[in-house]
């Protein structure tokens, strides 16, 4: 298919009318592109993207969404994304999607690309984004209509643009099958070339771009077209005369920078650093060295004592120093930092001296080294009349653009305001400049803010400033596409381009008058060749093998392979002492190159690669078997994505899934009526066991339910003077009858209602809900026991009957309640002659005294337990003051009541008791009260009753009814969880429900128990049970991509998932108990309540509440640890799968593919450290092997092991510590679990045992760190037990080979646990107990200030020539505690300043 000459088809879809705007070439290039493939061969500024913008709008009927095409718009540079996409928003309706590197979209899938389609009509991104997403097959070439190609001259070799061409353009072309995109190409310049061909080789540059482009050049006949619209920067020589800097100055400081350089690669070989970090060091110095000579020779030495300050300064945090690690950059800094001082002594010190005073003078004396600078100055200063100058000088090299922005800072504020900035690519490695930072200096660039900017060819191309009315060339462009569009970026009317030319350079001068004339020959050429057909593509010429995988398409080339390779190997397992990378063994006369993959990769040995020919062939040939190896072995997926990236992508999107933390609230079905015809009922007596001395005691509780409970319910009480006990025994069961029922329940919704509100407002309405005839959904009934139990019954019926609060609203009025009195009177067996006068009428005196009674005068409810005989309302109240009235006085004065009955005896009151939590463990004991502190006199008249007779025990007794039942609702729920789990499975052992509980019960409650120790112990269980499944299930899978799976399954988002999945949010206990929100049996509790089905069961609803995503993990970890240490592995095992986690325990042989050499290790001496005899040895062998070590005879390392044995030695230590101490609290097993498993404990043990001398590795680093920690081995041999005592940090290799032999134990004894712990123990010993525990220094810092309200400040880190320091700081009490630490990790150094912080800390308090 000539796609170059296919026309759109606008029969049925008419492009869209041209912006009324466009000027006439750019109406003829849209024309030209909307019948051919084009490339659009303009000046800059005149107009192009607006050409392409048209295009699209052209093209909008066939993007426009729900079509499943787009448009891509490919730019060069990562600065030019927003500003060509803000182009076509401003003039298109199109949604417009930006994409570049930063934005991570090397990791994207499949799946996230086709979301951006789904929202996006053009996208506008690198170049090479496109063709990663092409290579992997994230979306087609097909789907493409428009292909844009910004600054298309880029457009040759292994260029992006030229690959997007060869490897996808051209493929589709050859197939009828698949449709092209239209293609249209944008430059100021077509080719880059440094000029001084002939025509005809000019030619064959555009034929060729033609060529791979499969399009045709479109450009106006001449520039007086294009002047009309577009103004051309006037061309200006600037000429100065070469002065380099005096010669013996110039050999003195050679000299000086020689030494220098070779003392600190002397400093390199003392070190003894790996190779590769000795190259890299010794590289980067030479880079440095040869910049830094480059400033002296070219720019004098005030700017070469710039640039070594520019290099020394620690505040610039963007400067790279290749792959080095801590000990190169150390070195590196040093050479610069000695560098500066040994410059500073040869510039001026005098005060008053500055580079601005005379140029011409510091030209003489070195300072600056050539008239060059000295010509830019003035040059300059030349438009110092302009105000608003915006000017930007390009230069060759990253360093000048650094140092010179400085020099025009320090010059320029003399004569104006104006202010510079630099920017530069990275190409060097010496200077990184964020898109964000480039992008503001830009702007700020446009908004005048800053007038020049120094700037590498990265700002060439592209950028739009149409108020740059100065272009300078200190450096002479290197091509001609660099001159034409350098030149362009002067873009004001009457702007200037001034060039910098050594006088007497002819070849420059004649060099730049060719780049001149090149695009009148080039626009020429261009429109003589206009009617010649593109030329097919010479497949010989561009051909290269590829490797396409069927079902998606992906492709590997020779080119990208190497990239792959690399890649792949850099998301394998790695620590600080080895990086896997491919390894090559080149023999270069024999022309054969074998490559060794690092040893967690899964494929098996590659064969040699045989090709005479080129050494840099010869490897992509050995990448690229290899890459086709890993995509066999499943190493790379079908897209030809690292199975790993996928893995950990799918692992990520999981995590990020949305959460809805509101959930339902389970109520026990036990609880409540379903709407049973009969009225049986179960009873219970709630036997309460005072612990405590009081003046009231505690009598039982009965409780009377339709369902059964279970036996033993037993649980304690905290009240506020001490324990309770209360104990649950069955006790029968009966029927009552409707009236009786209701009786009840008007009882204890009396009571209860006064206990909890302490007022009759909410009284009024529970009775008024009870009489409405509204039947209860919550069923249960709380009735007095008699105290005479077991020999006198049971239920103490008295004061159920003895309600005699009215119904009505509450009023001065007689009510029903002077109806019941009445009749007792009538029946009292001192017919009424000991009457009383209250606000109910006369009272007899039996009643009276043991009641509940209401006083409207204050609103407040009183018990009475008798009467004061002696005191009535003429007698004396002795008040606060010292003064005293009588008591008919104080109700005149204080609430305006006459008291009428002045020789009624008063009543002998005290406040009602205050529904507690008693659940509640942090409650602080009262003190015992004085009687006369809790009596309240109160005359009979302005009583109102409430309930009567009843005792004060009875009523106190029943404050404590809420948190009983709220205790056993919690245990019914936590029943009704258990029988769902065994709805699922048949359950041998016996979970306690209890122990369900504990799981269920969160810290927040406050209460006895919560679940943080079960937790522990689930979550280690639920790592090991997991871990061993994958380790057996993907026995090619190396440790990182194990790691991510058991992420997958074991993460706070997983379990969450599962949890919700499994319903368990409705049972967990978040929150702590307040009787306020109990509900009240029998009031409004059906309109409470909703039907939900949970696995088959019908639940109650009792409302919504939020419950955090890690609450919920938390949970399902505790569940997981409640039917381990209840049931066994077995009963985790069978939880886990109810879950919806399957793991299987059997035992399978761990297969390897090849044995290992077991001749490196001393065998026997190993098995009788550990003392366990290996059935195969080579696991002994495996478990030692550190990544480094490379040599064949060994195929793997130890991560796999480590991995399984992490899990296990995790579990094993918490079972140990759960069961050794089973009485500790959750928070203390917590603390003893981080203080046994962590890897400086483990590398302590490493040490102690000397396993050291056996590790095989090929680490000088490693080695130098192992040898620096055993020279301060004899310092903490015997005082540091758990690691974090040390001051030094341990190489994390030594804890790992303690992982990785239990690892191989576990594997060779048949996955027995055991062996493991017998084998591992003693190694670790002593073990950390509740006596030797001591906390990590930071979390013990952290609690303090929690406790204390002290301030702890957010720690400082910074890098210095000795390591990372850390400062840590604590305002308390109006002081600063402060101490700064140095070490080679910022954990150690964060730790050891703790440490002294807490001391201190602890020295100020005594």
């Amino acid at each position: 298919m000539d796609a170059a000459a296919m026309e759109v088809d606008i029969d049925q879809h008419p492009p869209s009318d041209p912006l009324p705007f466009a000027r006439c070439y750019q109406l003829e290039a849209l024309d030209m592109a909307l019948k051919q493939n084009t490339i659009v061969y303009l000046e800059t500024g005149s107009g192009k993207t607006l050409i392409a913008t048209m295009l699209l709008r052209s093209y909008a009927y066939q993007i426009r969404k729900p079509s499943p095409y787009i448009a891509v718009f490919l730019v060069p540079k990562v600065v030019l994304v927003s500003q060509q996409a803000e182009v076509l928003k401003m003039h298109t309706d199109l949604k417009v999607g930006m994409y570049w590197g930063e934005m991570g979209v090397d990791f994207w899938n499949a799946a996230l690309w086709r979301q951006e389609i789904e929202k996006h009509e053009v996208l506008v991104m690198t170049p090479a984004i496109l063709l990663h997403v092409l290579r992997h097959r994230f979306f087609k070439m097909e789907m493409i209509k428009v292909l844009i190609f910004d600054e298309c001259q880029h457009a040759s070799g292994k260029h992006p643009y030229a690959c997007i061409m060869t490897e996808f353009y051209h493929h589709y072309l050859k197939s009828p099958n698949y449709e092209v995109p239209r293609i249209l190409g944008m430059t100021a310049s077509p080719i880059k070339t440094k000029g001084g061909q002939s025509e005809s080789e000019y030619w064959q540059k555009l034929q060729c771009l033609e060529t791979l482009m499969n399009s045709k050049i479109y450009t106006c006949e001449s520039e007086s077209v294009l002047a009309n619209y577009v103004p051309f920067s006037t061309i200006k020589y600037k000429s100065y005369q070469k002065m380099g800097i005096p010669r013996g100055l110039l050999a003195q400081l050679g000299a000086l920078l020689m030494r220098l350089k070779e003392k600190h690669k002397g400093e390199v070989a003392r070190y003894d650093l790996e190779k590769s970090a000795a190259d890299s060091t010794c590289k980067s110095i030479e880079q440095i060295y040869s910049t830094l000579m480059y400033c002296l020779e070219e720019l004098g030495l005030w700017l070469a004592w710039k640039a070594a300050d520019f290099l020394t300064r620690q505040e610039v945090e963007d400067l790279l120093w290749g792959k080095l690690d801590l000990t190169g950059e150390k070195i590196l800094r040093h050479f610069c930092s000695e560098v500066f001082q040994e410059l500073t002594t040869f510039v001026d010190s005098d005060a008053q001296w500055a580079i601005a005073d005379d140029n011409k003078l510091k030209v003489a004396t070195g300072y600056l080294a050539s008239s060059r600078v000295v010509t830019l100055i003035e040059s300059l200063l030349e438009y110092s009349h302009i105000k608003a100058i915006r000017c930007i000088i390009f230069v060759e090299r990253i360093i000048t653009a650094s140092v010179l922005h400085s020099l025009l800072n320090e010059l320029l504020h003399k004569h104006n305001s104006w202010r510079s900035k630099s920017i530069a690519g990275n190409s060097s490695g010496l200077l990184r400049q964020s898109r964000k930072l480039q992008q503001e200096i830009v702007e700020e660039f446009r908004e005048g803010k800053v007038n020049i900017i120094v700037a590498t060819s990265i700002l060439e191309e592209g950028l739009d400033v149409q108020s740059c009315n100065l272009v300078i060339r200190f450096d002479p462009a290197p091509t001609v596409s660099s001159f034409i569009q350098s030149r362009g970026r002067a873009r004001m009317q009457n702007s200037d381009f001034l060039l910098l030319v050594e006088s007497g350079d002819a070849s420059t001068y004649s060099r730049l008058g060719k780049f001149l004339a090149s695009g009148e020959i080039m626009r020429k050429l261009s429109l003589s060749h206009a009617s010649v057909p593109c030329q097919a593509l010479d497949d010989d010429l561009y051909s290269e093998e590829i490797y396409r995988v069927e079902s998606t398409g992906a492709v590997i080339t020779l080119c990208s392979s190497v990239e792959m390779l690399y890649f792949y190997c850099s998301r394998l397992p790695s620590d600080g002492y080895f990086k896997p990378m491919p390894r090559f063994d080149i023999d270069k006369e024999m022309g054969i190159c074998r490559i060794h993959m690092p040893k967690s990769c899964p494929v098996p040995p590659l064969r040699p690669i045989c090709w005479p020919g080129n050494i840099n062939t010869l490897r992509k040939i050995a990448c690229f078997e290899a890459c086709k190896q890993l995509h066999r072995y499943g190493a790379l997926t079908d897209d030809l994505i690292p199975d790993v990236v996928v893995e950990d992508k799918q692992t990520t999107n999981a995590e990020k899934e949305p959460y809805d933390d509101e959930h339902p609230a389970y109520f026990p079905t036990e609880l409540v009526n379903r709407l049973s015809k009969s009225n049986a009922y179960h009873f219970y007596v709630i036997q309460l066991l005072q612990q405590f001395s009081y003046d009231v005691r505690v009598q039982g509780l009965v409780l009377a339910m339709r369902s059964e409970l279970e036996p033993g319910i037993c649980f304690k009480l905290q009240a506020d003077r001490g324990m309770l006990t209360a104990n649950f025994k069955y006790a029968g069961s009966c029927s009552l009858t409707e009236e009786q029922v209701n009786c009840c329940r008007k009882f204890q919704s009396t009571l209860l209602s006064v206990l909890v509100e302490h007022n009759v407002t909410k009284l009024v309405e529970v009775l008024n809900s009870f009489n409405s005839g509204n039947s209860p959904g919550i069923d249960y009934l709380i009735l007095p026991l008699k105290s005479g139990y077991p020999n006198e019954g049971t239920v103490d019926w008295e004061p159920v009957a003895s309600v005699l609060f009215p119904s009505a609203e509450v009023s001065n009025s007689p009510s029903s309640g002077s109806n019941v009195s009445n009749e007792h009177i009538k029946g009292c067996c001192f017919h009424g002659r000991s009457c009383l006068v209250t606000k109910d009428g006369p009272v007899c005196s039996c009643l009276l005294q043991n009641s509940v009674v209401y006083t409207p005068h204050n609103g407040r409810i009183y018990c009475i337990s008798g009467f004061l005989n002696s005191l009535n309302a003429n007698s004396k109240l002795n008040m606060r003051d010292g003064s005293s009235v009588t008591y008919k006085q104080y109700y005149k004065e204080r609430y305006g009541i006459n008291l009428r009955c002045e020789e009624q005896s008063l009543l002998k009151g005290r406040h009602i008791f205050q529904a507690q939590n008693c659940l509640f463990w942090g409650r602080l004991r009262k003190e015992k009260e004085e009687p006369s502190k809790a009596m309240v006199e109160l005359p009979p008249e302005l009583c109102q009753l409430i309930i009567a007779p009843i005792s004060i025990n009875t009523v106190y007794s029943y404050s404590f009814a809420p948190s009983i039942i709220h205790r056993l609702e919690s245990l019914l729920m936590a029943a009704n969880l258990k029988r769902m789990h065994l709805d699922h499975c048949v359950q041998n052992a016996v979970i306690p429900t209890t122990k369900v509980l504990e799981a269920l019960t969160t810290k927040q409650c406050q209460e006895e128990f919560h679940l943080e120790s079960l937790e522990t112990l689930g979550d280690s269980f639920l790592k090991y049970a997991v871990s061993q499944h994958l380790f057996k299930s993907y026995g090619n899978h190396h440790e990182g991509m194990l790691s991510i799976k058991r992420e997958r399954i074991t993460s706070n988002a997983a379990l969450c998932k599962l949890g919700c999945e499994c319903n368990l949010p409705g049972f967990i206990r978040d929150e702590q108990f307040d009787p306020k929100n109990w509900i009240i049996p029998g009031y409004k509790s059906q309109s409470l309540l909703n039907e939900e089905f949970v696995f088959g069961r019908k639940m109650y609803v009792v409302g919504k509440r939020k419950i955090k995503m890690k609450r919920v993990a938390d949970v399902v970890e505790a569940l997981i640890g409640a039917y381990v240490s209840t049931g066994g592995e077995t009963a985790g095992v069978m939880f886990l799968d109810w879950l919806g986690i399957k793991v299987d325990f059997g035992v399978s042989p761990y297969e390897r593919g090849s044995s290992l050499n077991e001749s490196l290790v001393n065998i026997k001496q190993l098995e009788a450290l550990l003392g366990y005899s290996f059935n195969d040895p080579s696991l002994l062998v495996e478990a030692l092997t550190h990544g480094s070590f490379m040599l064949p005879e060994i195929p793997r390392c130890y991560q796999r092991l480590e991995y399984l044995g992490d899990s296990v030695l995790d579990y094993l230590i918490t079972v140990h510590l759960y069961s050794t101490y089973p009485r500790l609290s959750p928070g203390l097993i917590t603390d003893m679990r981080s203080a046994s498993v962590n890897n400086d404990c483990y590398a302590l043990a490493a040490v102690k045992v000397e396993l050291h001398k056996h590790l095989l590795h090929a680490s000088q680093a490693l080695h130098r760190d192992i040898a620096n920690t055993l020279e301060n081995s004899d310092k903490f041999a015997s005082t540091i037990m758990y690691g974090w005592e040390s001051e030094t940090s341990f190489p994390k290799v030594l804890g790992d080979i303690i992982e990785s032999l239990a690892g191989a134990i576990l594997v060779d004894s048949g996955y027995n646990k055991q062996k493991v712990f017998d084998s591992i123990r003693p190694l670790l010993e002593p073990l950390v107990t509740p006596e030797t525990l001591q906390l990590h220094p930071v979390r013990e810092l952290n609690e303090i200030c929690q406790k204390e309200n002290y301030t702890l400040k957010k720690p400082t880190v910074s890098r210095d020539d000795n390591g990372i320091s850390v400062t840590v700081e604590v305002e308390a009490g109006g002081k600063i505690y402060r101490h700064t630490s140095c070490a080679d990790k910022k954990e150690t150094a964060k730790r050891v300043a703790s440490r002294a912080v807490l001391k201190s800390l602890k020295q100020a308090s005594v």
